[in-house]
């Protein structure tokens, strides 16, 4: 193994090592939260609000928060905003000491987290690129969904055993603990600047935010991906709020039938990315985010049609869910940084995320119009042949299909 490889490996996997640490005591806080939150109002209104809190700042500061991290050293972005993150919930935790934390309090630390984690996961996809070599990028995005896979098997064993034994403060200091120990492995790794040509000189705010969009326009295939991608979301994620309803109504299960869904679902996503990891030089990409929606859609279908005597067949079709996803979200992570110049990354990213995130809460209205006067399992039925829909749909589009075959 030569000496570059070597390098490009040991920076990647110090700031993975990280970040893994981070996303796994993140992951056990915001399930010590909702624990705490159900505890203490047992009102759904509430926990809806905390979810949106979650990923407003996205949706509403994405782009702006992109034009910081293209100006900006992306190193000190990530570590700025672990800080914060650790910032906040020590104030929580102090708090916590003294008095029983109001709800709106949670709220606000809520809020102000997760604009920390907006400022951190577009900086992370745009350091991606200036580490790893271009033909690694999808391998390294299905080692980053297996990370995430992992975290999400054993966050919320983990969250339920250490609510049950500690108070919420204490949880908030390791999710600290978490976001200083990936502070301390960003710094380790010493990552690429952009020189002065690939940097904004007019420092014009309103001028560099536009050129995210004008950016990701000028790649027509790219755009036309995000626009299939965020109409697969605006049909999918509803379908994620209402796993618990259709495990304990419709096949009349018990909580412990929900986290067995949960289970099946996070272990098909860790499945997924560990092939994706081994498949990482594919070079028919737009067939493997093809198949993965195919894959979404199917299973979504299926278990719109079983009987209410099937859970058996739906903790399968749940594990081929999760096995999906890597090849969706990995493969087309890896396109955008391979086909948009480094100086671009940060606003395409936040601007990616912001029109998900937009279509979440579209998909949400509109799935809890329907899926309760339509039943649930019909409404997994409508999802699934939508979503199918979308996927035939996708390798029709001329500049889609030209994704694998045009290069940056």
């Amino acid at each position: 193994m030569t000496k570059e490889i070597l390098k490009w490996k040991q920076y990647f996997f110090t700031i993975w090592t990280g970040q893994a640490i981070s996303l796994f005591t993140s992951a056990i806080l915001q399930m010590a939260i909702i624990f705490y939150l159900t505890e203490k109002t047992g009102s759904a209104m509430v926990l809806s609000i905390a979810s949106l809190v979650g990923f407003l700042p996205y949706a509403v500061f994405g782009p702006m928060i992109g034009v910081l991290v293209d100006r900006h050293d992306r190193k000190k972005i990530m570590i700025g905003a672990d800080l914060i993150i650790a910032a906040a919930g020590a104030v929580l935790a102090i708090i916590a000491l003294y008095m029983e934390l109001p709800i709106w309090m949670v709220m606000i630390v809520l809020f102000i987290r997760s604009i920390g984690t907006a400022c951190h996961l577009p900086a992370l996809s745009a350091v991606t690129p200036l580490l790893v070599p271009e033909e690694q990028l999808t391998r390294c995005a299905g080692y980053s969904q297996t990370l995430q896979s992992i975290s999400y098997i054993l966050s919320p064993a983990a969250a339920a055993f250490l609510y049950s034994i500690w108070e919420l403060n204490a949880i908030i200091v390791i999710d600290m603990l978490g976001a200083v120990i990936a502070c301390i492995t960003v710094a380790l790794v010493r990552v690429p600047t952009l020189s002065l040509e690939e940097q904004s000189l007019e420092r014009n705010f309103m001028k560099e935010m536009k050129e995210g969009l004008v950016v990701l326009k000028e790649n027509k295939g790219l755009f036309a991906l995000l626009l299939i991608g965020a109409l697969y979301m605006f049909v999918y994620m509803p379908i994620n709020a209402l796993y618990p309803l259709i495990s304990m109504e419709y096949f009349v299960g018990t909580p412990m039938h929900v986290s067995i869904a949960e289970i099946a679902y996070a272990s098909g996503m860790l499945t997924g990315g560990l092939l994706l990891g081994l498949l990482g030089g594919f070079n028919k990409r737009i067939v493997l985010i093809t198949a993965s929606i195919f894959m979404m859609g199917a299973s979504l279908t299926i278990s719109g049609l079983l009987p209410s005597s099937g859970f058996a067949i739906f903790i399968v079709c749940c594990a081929i869910m999760g096995l999906s996803v890597p090849f969706y979200s990995g493969v087309q992570t890896a396109l955008f940084q391979e086909k948009i110049k480094p100086e671009y990354l940060g606003r395409v990213f936040s601007l990616t995320g912001s029109i998900m995130s937009l279509a979440m809460p579209l998909g949400l209205i509109l799935s809890g119009i329907f899926a309760d006067r339509i039943g649930v399992n019909n409404w997994f039925l409508i999802s699934g042949i939508l979503i199918v829909g979308i996927a035939l749909v996708c390798p029709l589009i001329s500049v889609i299909k030209l994704l694998d075959e045009n290069k940056k």
